[in-house]
Order: structure tokens, then sequence, then C-alpha cells
């Protein structure tokens, strides 16, 4: 099936690694030019080298919770690749510790980073699409039913499942799409990050395992590739809808 991502130009945050990596990578393979960006200038170089350099990709390097970032990467889009179909919004993944446990500072940083950082790119992406445009929100399984030890993330997900509805509303008479994307356990730095927490990583892995009825861990290819349909042209009747990439873990419907 042609997905219609030939020339077509998305930008992604979060890319230099992780998810929206995988995602660039299925985008460029697929046809299409990708603007991405991180904080580590070092990993943006490596990634842009990787997906084929300037005549496929260009990174910045932004942090979203710069109130300017989202204006910056719609501007190099523009500037570099001639327009704008959409975009891939993801943050890292908030501190760990339960609700009550985590601190006021910390549920005031990953607030500005993994909900207003996010909310803000959304609505700057959505102004600037025109007929045909996509917005994916890399939010996280939490946003249906809480992951243990991970407080923040159970209570800022949720909403903005609900913003990205929110979004979908407002400009689906615009023909922008917007939808949420819910990874479970896939084999990123950020998980790794969380098996090794508890000390036993390879023990945590085998217990993850046992929750998924595919019995694996994913790979960040496979959530990439759904992404990248989501994206596409292919998925033009998909919006305001949260989609499970998480091997049939999640047992809400």
């Amino acid at each position: 099936m042609d997905l219609g991502l030939a020339d077509r130009v998305y930008v992604l945050t979060g890319a230099s690694g992780g998810l929206g990596l995988a995602t660039a990578e299925q985008l460029v393979a697929d046809g299409a030019k990708v603007v991405i960006s991180a904080r580590a200038p070092e990993r943006v170089a490596a990634a842009v080298d990787a997906l084929g350099g300037p005549d496929r990709a260009i990174g910045l390097t932004a942090d979203l919770t710069d109130p300017g970032t989202p204006h910056r990467l719609v501007a190099a889009a523009r500037e570099q690749f001639g327009r704008l179909d959409g975009a891939l919004i993801s943050v890292g993944g908030p501190p760990r510790g339960t609700a009550a446990q985590v601190t006021d500072e910390q549920w005031r940083e990953s607030f500005e980073t993994v909900f207003l950082g996010t909310v803000r790119a959304a609505r700057t992406v959505a102004a600037a699409l025109t007929d045909g445009g996509a917005i994916g929100l890399v939010l996280s399984t939490s946003a249906r039913g809480p992951v243990p030890g991970l407080g923040i993330s159970n209570g800022l997900r949720p909403g903005l499942a609900g913003v990205a509805k929110d979004i979908a509303d407002e400009y689906g008479p615009r023909g922008v799409r917007v939808v949420g994307l819910l990874p479970g356990r896939i084999l990123t730095d950020r998980n790794r990050e969380l098996f090794a927490a508890t000390g036993d990583a390879e023990r945590a892995r085998k217990e993850a395992e046992a929750t998924i009825p595919l019995g694996r861990i994913g790979a960040p290819a496979e959530f990439g590739r759904v992404a990248a349909f989501l994206l596409s042209p292919a998925a033009s009747f998909v919006t305001g809808v949260t989609v499970p990439v998480d091997g049939g873990a999640l047992r809400t419907l």
C-alpha cells in the first residue's frame, strides 16, 4: 500500500533517538522529509546523518519548554523543504515515583515539558497546517490505565489525550487530523532505564513480557510504522482517537 508520503514534510520533536527517531526513519523510508529536534546537539547531528542528511532531514537543537521552539520548527520546515504536512510531538518521560512521592518541583517541571510543551507545539503546528495535515502526540498507555510507579505520567498523559481530542474537534473542519499514540513496553532507552531501576533488569523485563499477550517487548520500528501510517494520507479518516501500540497489554477496550 502506498501511504502517500512522497515529498511530504513532518516535524518530529524528541527525535534524536527512541520512538521519535524510529518514526522519522519510517517516514523517510517512504519518501517523506523531516525536521527533527532534541536537546542534545551531538545526538541531533548523528540522527540527521543516519536519516540521509540535508536532502531528507535537518535537525534543530531545541527544548519544548521554550515558547519559541514550535515556531522555529514550523519555519525550518518551510524554509528547508517548502511545506509542512504534520508533526509527531514526543517528549522524554517524567521522573519515576508515585503521585504522592514526587515533589512539587518535579510536578511543575514535568507540567512545563510533558504537558504545556506538548500543548503549545500541537496548537502551533495545527494552526500552520492545511487540509490533509496530521499531528500525532506520543503519550503512553498510562493515558488509559495507571502504570505503577509513574505517578506524573499517570496524572498528565490522560489530560493530553483529552487535549488531542479537543484539538481534533477544533481543526477537523479544516481537514487537519490529530491522534494520540499510546506506546507500551517498547525497548527504548526509557524502558531500559525503568527496568534497571528495579535492581534486576532481566527479571523486570520478563515480568513485563508476562503481562503482554504477544509475549515480548516491542521494537521501536514497530511503533514507528504505526505512527508513520497515522500521519500519512492513507489514514485520512482517522482522527480524535488514541491508538495503543502495546502488544495487547492494555485491558481496556
